[in-house]
């Protein structure tokens, strides 16, 4: 068993001899560095959320209304994180969520490359965008020995769908998670005041520009403007039931679907033969006024008995450990991440997931949680949430 709490006396241990972390160690402080380390435009398009960012908010401030029961005598000198996501034995509950513009967040322009290289480093999952900044085989060849998960956007075209997936398998990638609730983008208040999209301007489409039914379908000598042009034609695919068995058909390898927030969908996923329930609300970015997605989870994660993922407003280990109580067995981590990468590329990555799993694995230790089944809705009570 890995004990990850033995990250503070790496810090305190350096700060013997005079050398503190260059990293922050507060998410404020590591949100804060960020947006000045990042352009304006893209910081606005990892940071901001949908209208006026309550949802986005509401996600975070979610977790600020639970509280865990603290038990003692329990002697929990030693803490097993480790957990089973779709046949993949995994050293901790956490996973990287997908980031579309994650390759631009590092100052070399290769985030995902960064991305890749952390997830090898820490055993922390990648789940990869198929907006990339890097073609889905270069990204996987970093993993090392840490399990990818490939993150689909379905194109209309089918046949383009077919080779992504195919891909992604052939690559060595241990999952497809299909995104449900981007067919098309949300009302993005912060991404419009900059006239900002990326995908747009020719960024992060690697995938797509390596791809053989993509390139046949862009015709002989593209340009930029013929690439983007087929590529905003072929985007969004707004998926129904009546394609989930088409979906299934395309690979052998487990398929996950996120943006399941209702528990009827849940069901309904796993009837028709999923793998696992991918609860998340964009991290807020796609719609504004629904609910936290941490609010959603107790029920999903009881509808079915499938595994289930949890994104969306997760900054800190305390909210992974929360989330789990509730009910995940993964809990994915989206911006902070992205933030740590744009402060120090694939070190500024490891750092952030190191600190949250300390934090988790330390609060498992100091509040008598030996294992991750012994964290249970009953380790929750509800608590005045502080404002938004």
């Amino acid at each position: 068993m890995t004990r990850y709490g033995d990250y503070q006396m790496e810090i305190y241990g350096a700060g013997l001899a005079g050398v503190t972390s260059k990293f922050p160690m507060t998410f404020a402080e590591l949100r804060r560095r960020a947006e000045l380390a990042m352009p304006p435009s893209v910081w606005s398009y990892v940071a901001g959320g949908a209208g006026d960012e309550l949802t986005q908010d509401g996600n975070a401030a979610a977790f600020g209304g639970w509280g865990l029961y603290p038990r003692m005598f329990v002697g929990a000198a030693d803490r097993d994180l480790s957990v089973d996501l779709c046949g993949m034995s995994l050293p901790s509950p956490v996973l990287m969520a997908p980031i579309g513009v994650v390759g631009l967040c590092c100052q070399d322009g290769h985030g995902d490359l960064a991305t890749a290289r952390a997830a090898a480093a820490t055993g922390v999952p990648m789940i990869a965008s198929t907006l990339s900044a890097d073609p889905m085989e270069e990204v996987a060849a970093q993993f090392g020995g840490t399990p990818g998960l490939f993150q689909l956007y379905t194109p209309t075209d089918r046949d383009l769908a077919a080779s992504l997936v195919k891909r992604a398998q052939a690559a060595g990638f241990r999952a497809i998670v299909v995104t449900l609730d981007t067919w098309i983008t949300g009302w993005r208040p912060r991404d419009l005041s900059t006239g900002n999209f990326p995908q747009l301007r020719g960024h992060c489409l690697a995938n797509y520009t390596s791809d053989p039914v993509f390139q046949d379908l862009v015709g002989p000598e593209p340009t930029t403007a013929s690439i983007v042009s087929t590529w905003a034609q072929l985007f969004g695919n707004p998926l129904t039931w009546d394609d989930l068995p088409w979906l299934r058909s395309l690979t052998d390898l487990p398929l996950i679907v996120k943006g399941t927030c209702h528990p009827d969908d849940a069901r309904r996923a796993a009837d028709g033969g999923v793998d696992a329930i991918y609860c998340s609300n964009h991290g807020g970015r796609q719609a504004n006024g629904g609910l936290p997605a941490l609010n959603c989870l107790p029920a999903v994660a009881a509808a079915t008995d499938l595994p289930v993922i949890f994104d969306s407003g997760v900054r800190s280990g305390a909210d992974i450990i929360k989330a789990i109580a509730m009910g995940a067995t993964t809990v994915a981590v989206g911006r902070p991440y992205a933030y740590g990468l744009a402060l120090g590329g694939t070190d500024g990555i490891v750092h952030v997931l190191r600190s949250f799993l300390a934090e988790a694995d330390l609060i498992m230790a100091v509040d008598g949680y030996p294992t991750l089944a012994d964290l249970t809705p009953q380790s929750l009570t509800r608590i005045q949430a502080p404002a938004v």
